[in-house]
């Protein structure tokens, strides 16, 4: 059976998708050497918050996200970012594939909140995968488990998500409310005559002392 080893070698934004993603360039290595057809990858994406360190401003603003920091020894766990699903085609020593995976702005989300909270630096990365081996054996087209152990570590540049972000959502951010809240709110913004919803924020928070 292949024993199969795994590398993220790059990261990137995918600059023309439906949906604001990233483009991990994953590398997949057979030591045994012999055919791979192919291999039904299922990925697990995880943040380690914990393998890195956090400037003052970065730790206030992820208190919302795991308390205050005397509390992290406890509550700076693993955060599930996403799943995906790739096909790697058929090779015998190596092959690299593009594995996309889908960002969010939505500030409701813990990962989108961790993202960013960060102004530099690295993001932890951790890809656990499964899925199904199908390779040339003695008794022909043979499939096999990949073993649970397989997993792969990376440190993804913030700027790249940074990037994307603006990219997608450029000089903005998303912000969800309740829907009588912003019945409210158009309300106001059309009340007053303002072109705008930056507009309308801005004059509530002048209007309640905030500068």
């Amino acid at each position: 059976m292949p024993d199969l080893d795994f590398r993220v070698e790059h990261a990137e934004m995918l600059p023309f998708a439906a949906a604001p993603s990233l483009l991990f360039r994953l590398r997949v290595a057979n030591a045994t050497g012999e055919p791979v057809r192919a291999v039904m990858l299922g990925t697990q994406v995880r943040i380690a918050p914990n393998a890195r360190h956090y400037t003052p401003d970065e730790q206030e603003a992820l208190v919302e996200l795991f308390g205050a920091p005397s509390r992290w020894s406890e509550t700076l766990k693993s955060l599930l970012w996403a799943h995906t699903t790739v096909l790697v085609p058929p090779f015998t020593e190596s092959a690299v594939v593009d594995m996309p995976v889908p960002c969010t702005y939505d500030f409701e989300v813990a990962s989108a909140k961790y993202f960013a909270s960060l102004e530099d630096g690295t993001v932890p990365l951790e890809f656990l995968f499964s899925g199904t081996v199908f390779y040339a054996g003695a008794r022909g087209l043979q499939a096999e488990q990949l073993s649970w152990e397989k997993e792969a570590r990376y440190a993804l540049p913030v700027r790249v998500w940074q990037e994307t972000m603006e990219h997608y959502f450029p000089r903005s951010a998303w912000l969800r409310v309740r829907r009588e809240t912003f019945d409210r709110l158009y309300r106001y913004k059309a009340r007053h005559g303002l072109p705008t919803w930056d507009d309308a924020l801005e004059r509530l928070l002048c209007a309640g002392g905030e500068d």
